[in-house]
C-alpha cells in the first residue's frame, strides 16, 4: 500500500517570528505540527525493559570476559626448544663422561631418608609422594554426562578436560554419599611400530579416549576434548574458588539435545595430589582445604582418579 507523506508546515509558511526583542527571524523555531500531520511509531529497543516483559524469557546469563592464563607447562615447553638447541661444548661433554666412570661411594654417615627422624619426612607442602597440586573441577547438566577439568591453578586455563560416560547427578551423589571413590581410565598402549611417531611419543594425558570405571563398575568411556566457550566461561566464573561445591546458571553450558528443562550446573571443585607413577600411570588424590591427601571436601569423601595405560 503506497504511502504519501503530507507536505510540511514548514515548507510553505514564512518563518515565525522570534518572541524576543526586535522581532527578527528565528531559523530554530519550528512550527507546531498540524493536526493532520500523521505521528510515527517509534519501534522499541530490543534492550527496553517493557519488550523484554513482553517477551516473557528470562535474560540470558553474559558471558563473562575469560582472563585466564596459560598454564606454566605450556611456556616451559615454548622456552624448552631454545635451551635444547644449546649443545654443551667437547670439553664439557668430556669431563661428564669422567665423572660417569668414577665408582661411587657413599661415606659411612650417609643414612638413607627413612631413617631420619619423622618430622623431616614430612612430604613438601602436603603433597602426597612428592606430587604436583592441581585444581579438579567436576561440573555439567544433572541430566547430562559429567565433565572434568584440570587446571595447574584456579586462575590458568585448563589442561585436560574430559567428558565421561556417567551422568552428572549419578555422579555427585556417588560423592556425596561419603566413603572411597575411585574412578579408574585405562587406554590401550599402542606398538609404536604400527602408531605414527606423534601418537607413539604422546604423554599419558594426552590420549584421547579412555576406558572409565568407578569403583570397578565400568560406565562407559571418557572422551578427551578442546576446552568449549562454555567450559572456559565455568572455569572464568569459578577463577576465584579453590574448593567448594555449588550450581552456576543453566545456560552458561549448552545443554545437550534432549535435556530441556535441565536447570542449573552443577560443580563440585577440589585441589588434587597430581602423582606420576610412570609414563604409563598417573594418579590425583583429592586433598581437603586442611592440606591433607585422601580426605576431600566433600564430608569424609575419598576421591581417586587413575590415568592407566595397559
Amino acid at each position: 500500500m503506497s504511502r504519501t507523506t503530507p507536505s510540511s508546515p514548514l515548507s510553505r509558511a514564512t518563518p515565525p517570528r522570534s518572541p524576543t526583542a526586535g522581532g527578527t527571524p528565528s531559523r530554530l523555531a519550528v512550527a507546531p505540527p498540524s493536526p493532520s500531520t500523521p505521528q510515527c511509531a517509534i519501534p522499541a529497543s530490543p534492550h527496553t525493559p517493557g519488550r523484554a516483559r513482553a517477551a516473557g524469557g528470562a535474560p540470558a546469563t553474559p558471558r563473562p570476559e575469560i582472563t585466564l592464563r596459560p598454564p606454566a607447562s605450556q611456556a616451559q615447553q615454548k622456552r624448552a626448544p631454545s635451551a635444547a638447541a644449546r649443545k654443551p661444548s667437547r670439553t664439557l661433554r668430556a669431563i661428564r663422561a669422567l665423572l660417569r666412570s668414577l665408582p661411587f661411594v657413599a661415606p659411612a654417615a650417609c643414612r638413607p631418608a627413612s631413617a631420619l627422624p619423622r618430622r623431616y619426612n614430612k612430604p613438601h607442602d602436603g603433597h602426597a609422594g612428592g606430587g604436583t597440586r592441581v585444581t579438579g573441577t567436576f561440573y555439567g547438566h544433572r541430566r547430562a554426562r559429567i565433565a572434568l577439568a584440570v587446571q595447574e591453578r584456579p586462575g590458568s586455563l585448563p589442561s585436560l578436560v574430559l567428558e565421561l560416560g556417567v551422568p552428572t547427578a549419578k555422579l555427585m551423589q556417588e560423592i556425596s554419599t561419603g566413603g572411597h571413590v575411585r574412578i579408574a581410565l585405562e587406554c590401550e598402549k599402542k606398538p609404536k611400530k604400527s602408531s605414527p611417531p606423534e601418537q607413539a611419543n604422546a604423554s599419558l594425558l594426552e590420549e584421547p579416549m579412555w576406558t572409565a570405571f568407578v569403583n570397578g563398575r565400568r560406565v562407559g568411556y571418557a572422551v578427551r576434548r578442546e576446552a568449549s566457550e562454555g567450559d572456559l566461561a565455568v572455569m572464568q566464573l569459578l577463577s576465584t574458588v579453590s574448593v567448594g561445591a555449588g550450581v552456576l546458571p543453566g545456560d552458561v553450558l549448552v545443554e545437550p539435545a534432549g535435556a530441556d528443562g535441565d536447570g542449573e550446573v552443577t560443580y563440585m571443585r577440589a585441589g588434587f595430589d597430581r602423582v606420576a607413577g610412570s609414563k604409563d600411570s598417573e594418579s590425583f588424590y583429592m586433598v581437603n582445604p586442611d592440606g591433607v591427601a585422601g580426605a576431600g571436601a566433600g564430608g569424609g569423601t575419598e576421591l581417586s582418579i587413575f590415568f592407566v595405560r595397559v
